[in-house]
């Protein structure tokens, strides 16, 4: 199974910026999907972006125009670049990778450890 694995996270002003990383260990070619989610405190988990293998993505509202989702696959690793970051934006950053191995079978999700981003006057 593949093991995904955040970094990149931290602490940052209102404003800043900051570029996540999630590396796979093997190839991300393999999932249909991926994404990042958060958490903050109290709340549940949330999708931020959202990109498929085709290139397609999504995202919440509360971050269009503010957050970019990429994936390079030969590089095996997942991106999320974080601009004019907003207190609210602190949370565990999680990535994740969905596939469906066969036609009949159900999806699968593997997911990372998270990074925490902390965004503090």
């Amino acid at each position: 199974q593949v093991q995904l694995m955040e970094s990149g996270g931290g602490l940052v002003r209102p404003g800043g910026s900051l570029r996540l990383s999630c590396e796979a260990s093997g190839r991300i070619s393999r999932f249909d999907d991926m994404g990042w989610y958060r958490q903050a405190p109290g709340k549940q988990r949330e999708l931020v972006a959202g990109i498929t293998s085709g290139g397609s993505t999504n995202y919440a509202d509360s971050v269009k125009g503010r957050f970019t989702v990429s994936r390079d696959n030969f590089k095996n690793t997942l991106f999320l670049q974080m601009n004019v970051l907003k207190l609210e934006d602190t949370a565990v950053y999680y990535c994740k990778g969905r596939r469906k191995p066969c036609i009949e079978c159900s999806f699968i999700d593997s997911w990372g450890q998270g990074t925490q981003v902390t965004v503090s006057p």
